[in-house]
């Protein structure tokens, strides 16, 4: 493993500095951010001219205008110094896709595999350092096959390499090479350091030396756990800031490309190398990243969803075009502004499915029925690419006994759910799923008029959305209803069939009753979906009447 630690050492004053030339033009130094810290304003961070006089961190700001007249002081912001490392960890992301911050001021990346594709690690490191220069930032990277040891090189060491850890031999190689560090390269606190000072030890070297049982009871076992992360003994993984996309091309510029149709003419050759990728492993894309890397440090990620894998190429570009019409659409910020230029364009591949070759019918009798799925499927990708993918929506079936919370809304492009169709016989719930493609027409279907061969009950077309109470009058207190009365209404029944009792989810604790459901039918021909809540004499002494619903 290789990892490269980049260590911002005046990251906070960089910062403003950078600001300070967008606003007016002229270089600023000599500066320090303070806060105020025990009561007393004290400095928080120094350049490097500020460093030179003297003056560091901590000091009150008292005594460093008495160091330094010509001191100017900005307010220390925290926020604004975490979201400068999130953007120059975003930009690292153009060397390895591991990119991990290391926070307050670093910058953790795994490049094992990928320096040689930059010359090698010597010219990464100096690429690295240059191009964070030319963006205002100073920096310092060491490359190391631990990543204590890559931190510990970065803020400590002389040597900016070493060498990969190979068995015990390149383990006491690196504790030759970094005994002569001191303790603070070991990412201890304060208290530690002065603690082991008091006791005489001050280099990594005096601590291999010695025992370990004494120094551990005494300053714990974290003193060890970070020796042996530096020597490769205990690993110690990083968490990229974003997750390692599982395919991605990319393509690099010498001259920076600055119009929008060369843009989008580089995203289709690149989901074409994609779609050689795809094939080749037999996998569709479900979600796909676009990262825009400016030659000035900002990078613009577009990402677009798709309902189902999917590998074509001109379909992928269309998409990301109608994902960037739109996101010009909602702000002035057009997110292919060049600046002064791309010069690196890359394509993630996010998630992915399987995907095999479509077998279609040797007479194309299913062709019709794949060509709807298809441009359903499309449609909701173009949609999805204007307002968002969980903004297209469609209807699913529930898994309740409630008939009003039968059908809920679900995003259309997702993985389809558990769901249920309606009841077999009376009362009963039966689970069904529609399959593993959301968009594929059910296997067995609801009918619509009319009983079917699955003896599905009616249900009514339009359902209230919540039940309403009505007056009832019944010939005997579990008999069906002669006459009700809803919304000041009499109604005069005169048909009825029923009933078809649904009975409560008892699993779920809650205190609800029995229905038992009517189609009854007036006498000027009006057709309604009635219940009745609760059993005489079983559950409730006076059982309740409610409208659920209009058959037409």
């Amino acid at each position: 493993m290789r990892y490269l630690s980049l260590w911002l050492p005046s990251l906070a004053s960089d910062r403003i500095v950078r600001r300070w030339r967008g606003d007016e033009g002229a270089p600023l130094r000599l500066i320090a951010t303070i806060a105020k810290i025990k009561n007393a304003q004290r400095l928080v961070a120094v350049d490097a001219a500020a460093a030179a006089c003297g003056l560091k961190p901590g000091m009150m700001l008292a005594d460093a205008r008495a160091m330094a007249p010509d001191l100017r002081c900005f307010p220390a912001d925290a926020a604004a110094e975490a979201a400068s490392l999130c953007d120059i960890t975003d930009w690292c992301r153009r060397f390895t896709p591991l990119a991990a911050l290391d926070a307050p001021d670093g910058v953790m990346l795994d490049v094992s595999g990928a320096a040689h594709l930059f010359g090698g690690e010597k010219k990464l490191l100096a690429e690295i350092e240059g191009s964070l220069a030319a963006q205002g930032f100073a920096a310092r990277a060491a490359l190391a096959p631990t990543v204590e040891a890559a931190w510990a090189l970065a803020r400590f060491g002389r040597e900016r390499r070493l060498p990969a850890l190979l068995s015990e031999c390149g383990e006491t190689d690196l504790a030759r090479r970094l005994g002569p560090l001191p303790l603070a390269a070991l990412r201890l606190e304060e208290h530690m350091l002065a603690g082991l000072a008091q006791a005489g030890l001050r280099r990594i070297d005096d601590l291999l030396l010695r025992p370990r049982a004494p120094l551990a009871a005494r300053f714990g076992s974290s003193l060890f756990d970070r020796l042996d992360g530096l020597l490769g003994r205990a690993k110690k993984p990083i968490s990229p800031r974003f997750e390692a996309p599982a395919y991605l091309v990319e393509r690099r510029f010498a001259e920076t490309l600055i119009r929008r149709e060369d843009a989008e003419a580089t995203i289709l050759a690149l989901a074409k190398e994609m779609l050689q990728l795809l094939t080749r492993h037999g996998e569709g894309a479900r979600s796909l990243d676009l990262s825009l890397f400016r030659v000035d440090g900002a990078v613009n990620h577009i990402e677009i969803g798709l309902s189902r894998p999917s590998r074509d190429p001109q379909m992928i570009a269309r998409l990301f075009r109608a994902k960037i019409e739109a996101l010009c659409a909602k702000s002035e910020d057009d997110p292919l502004d060049a600046g002064f230029g791309f010069d690196v364009v890359r394509l993630s591949a996010l998630s992915v499915e399987r995907l095999d070759q479509a077998q279609t019918h040797w007479l194309g009798q299913d062709l019709g029925q794949e060509q709807e799925r298809g441009d359903l499927a499309d449609l909701v990708d173009r949609l999805g690419a204007r307002l968002g993918l969980r903004r297209v929506t469609r209807l699913a079936f529930a898994d309740t006994h409630s008939p009003e919370f039968a059908v809920t809304v679900v995003p259309a492009a997702h993985a389809p759910l558990p769901v249920s169709a309606s009841e077999t016989g009376r009362g009963q719930v039966r689970s069904r799923n529609v399959g593993v493609n959301p968009l594929a027409p059910h296997p067995n279907p609801l009918p619509v008029n009319g009983e079917s061969e699955t003896c599905l009950p009616h249900r009514p077309l339009r359902l209230l959305p919540r039940p309403e109470p009505i007056e009832t009058i019944a010939s005997v207190p579990d008999g069906p209803p002669l006459r009700f009365r809803w919304r000041r209404v009499l109604h005069e029944i005169a048909a009825i069939e029923g009933p078809e009792r649904i009975a409560p989810e008892w699993w779920k604790n809650e205190p609800t009753l029995t229905r038992d459901y009517f189609r009854a039918e007036d006498r000027e021909g009006q057709r309604f979906w009635l219940f009745r809540e609760g059993l005489y004499e079983t559950e409730i002494m006076a059982p309740r009447w409610f409208m659920h619903g209009l058959f037409a």
